[in-house]
């Protein structure tokens, strides 16, 4: 099996898409040769039988140049792929669909976002399968999807040793956006401090440029509300970092809204913390202990009740098979067996 891998963005160091190059990694172990082109180009030494492409976004390329790149690199690659894998992003299967039409290649996008509007259904036509890991993705109405695992790596992602624990301590792990409703968790955290529980908060993230206000809007209730003691900001770090962070809290809370399906969701239960989440759409996979609501003084029970050692080690097991179940061997093993059997 020879894959023809189009993604955004290959940054081994990258904090939110960095994980993409494990995947292609993994993927690497059981295709004969992978090309990859990508919007931006940053560190990633690959296997041997991988080759990559940019766009040229971290030379500055202009929206016109990404598109003639990346004809030029199809040319390039030419009658080298048996199959198209687009992570992510539906622009490549509008630029390249009734190509790979007519030249009967099969084409996979990999689309997660609960919003999506007629270039979406245009891009869904044009390829094989959709591919989710949420019923709540847009891509998820139709026939032609396939949900999937998540593809977190547990071999990176478990308990770190040497790492303690903290005792009743949270964290949030990920892009600091109103989206991530973080303003709503210092509500939480100051219920609780207020009513005399002792817990501590660590916010792992940056801000993009639009998100600044937000973010300093943040720090900025800290400081009103003297919670600094208790509350602290980290930047972003690199994905191999975050094992340790998750190793040493009890609880990762996601307060994301339902429809996407947040990778440090499995991250932290692989790592030992309990996901504390409001994305109803898990329902189905998590204990109903890790569920909660957009709710300031629900989200400060649902954190008192998991700070419990005997909830924790109660829900244990069934965190370790959800996982599992998410696992990047997991997703690799569909993946491949999609891939091979549309050859077939």
């Amino acid at each position: 099996m020879r894959l023809l891998v189009i993604t955004q963005k290959i940054n081994s160091e990258d904090s939110v898409l960095g994980f993409f190059c494990r995947w292609i990694d993994q993927l690497s172990t059981q295709a004969k040769t992978i090309h990859v082109i990508c919007l931006e180009e940053g560190k990633y030494s690959p296997p041997d039988n991988v080759s990559v492409y940019s766009l040229g976004k971290e030379q500055g390329a202009s929206k016109l140049e990404y598109i003639v790149h990346f004809f030029q690199h199809l040319f390039t690659v030419r009658g080298q792929y048996d199959a198209v894998f687009i992570h992510m992003n539906q622009e490549y299967a509008l630029l390249g669909g009734l190509y790979w039409k007519l030249a009967r290649i099969p084409v996979y996008l990999w689309r997660n976002h609960p919003k999506g509007n007629m270039l979406t259904t245009l891009a869904s036509l044009l390829v094989t399968k959709t591919l989710s890991t949420s019923t709540d993705s847009y891509t998820a109405q139709y026939d032609k999807n396939i949900i999937m695992p998540a593809g977190i790596d547990t071999q990176l992602f478990r308990p770190v040793s040497g790492v303690l624990r903290n005792k009743n301590s949270v964290c949030m792990v990920g892009r600091i956006a109103p989206i991530k409703n973080i303003d709503i968790c210092l509500q939480a955290v100051k219920l609780l401090i207020d009513s005399g529980i002792q817990v501590s908060l660590t916010i792992v993230g940056s801000p993009l440029k639009k998100d600044t206000h937000y973010y300093n809007s943040l720090k900025m209730y800290v400081v009103n509300n003297k919670l600094e003691s208790y509350v602290r900001f980290v930047d972003a770090v690199a994905p191999d970092t975050l094992p340790e962070i998750y190793s040493a809290h009890e609880i990762c809370l996601n307060l994301t809204p339902t429809g996407s399906f947040d990778k440090t969701i499995v991250e932290s239960a692989s790592c030992g913390a309990v996901p504390l989440v409001t994305n109803t759409s898990l329902e189905r996979f998590l204990p109903a202990l890790c569920m909660t609501e957009l709710e300031p003084e629900i989200i400060a029970r649902s954190i008192q009740k998991a700070l419990s050692p005997d909830v924790r080690l109660k829900i244990q097991q069934e965190l370790a098979v959800f996982a599992e179940s998410q696992s990047l061997q997991n997703l690799v093993s569909k993946l491949m067996t999609l891939f091979t059997h549309v050859q077939e």
